[in-house]
């Protein structure tokens, strides 16, 4: 499809010609589009954004827009996207508030429709984010980790590695990885997404006897 002419593309920008705008995107200045990447009909994607390869970025997605933070100062600051990410409709991602800083999105990400990644995030890589989740800024979130629909993630929170957060929780203090995070808070290991992530029988062991020392 290449870029449709219905497209409005800012200057200075570097999209692959393999990359594939659809009708009424919006993509401002300085914007780098990596190979094979789609943007789907009315994507926006603002300046200071990089898309790596192979995303695809569905109607009404917005990615790098002005943070909300009231300190932001129309400061330049960043969104760095991975590899084989995917933003389905009106999902947000918002750029760095201090000047010059960055939020990042690891690779093979999977955003559903409505989720939200404030200012200054760090998304690791193949972590899901179900329909409309929430994830405040200055939020850390490891690999592998899904957040299910509606939950809610307060700013300046750290989410390890391969943790499970259930539908509509509200997250206000930080996770340790492997854990499965209910309304009532941490109740044990994620021990369903362990098994699929090929933890052994032993290795799932020791993760439930440090949950016992931890919080039991």
């Amino acid at each position: 499809m290449g870029i449709h002419p219905t497209a409005i593309i800012g200057k200075g920008c570097e999209i692959d010609p393999s990359a594939e705008v659809g009708p009424y995107a919006i993509i401002e200045s300085g914007v780098r589009i990596g190979a094979a990447s789609r943007l789907y009909a009315h994507a926006y994607i603002s300046q200071g954004t990089t898309i790596g390869q192979r995303c695809a970025v569905h109607p009404f997605a917005v990615i790098g827009h002005h943070p909300q933070d009231l300190k932001w100062n129309n400061a330049p600051s960043y969104t760095v996207i991975g590899d084989d990410c995917v933003f389905r409709e009106g999902c947000q991602v918002h750029r760095g508030t201090a000047p010059e800083s960055t939020t990042k999105i690891g690779d093979r990400v999977y955003m559903m429709a409505n989720a939200h990644v404030g200012h200054n995030c760090e998304i690791g890589s193949d972590a899901i984010l179900a329909n409309a989740a929430l994830v405040s800024g200055h939020v850390s979130v490891g690999e592998r980790t899904f957040i299910s629909g509606c939950a809610l993630v307060h700013q300046f929170v750290r989410i390890g590695a391969f943790v499970m957060l259930g539908g509509g929780v509200r997250v206000t203090t930080d996770v340790p990885h492997y854990m499965l995070v209910a309304p009532l808070g941490v109740i044990g290991p994620n021990v369903v997404g362990l098994r699929r992530n090929g933890f052994s029988s032993e290795q799932r062991r020791e993760i439930r006897i440090a949950y016992k020392i931890l919080y039991r």
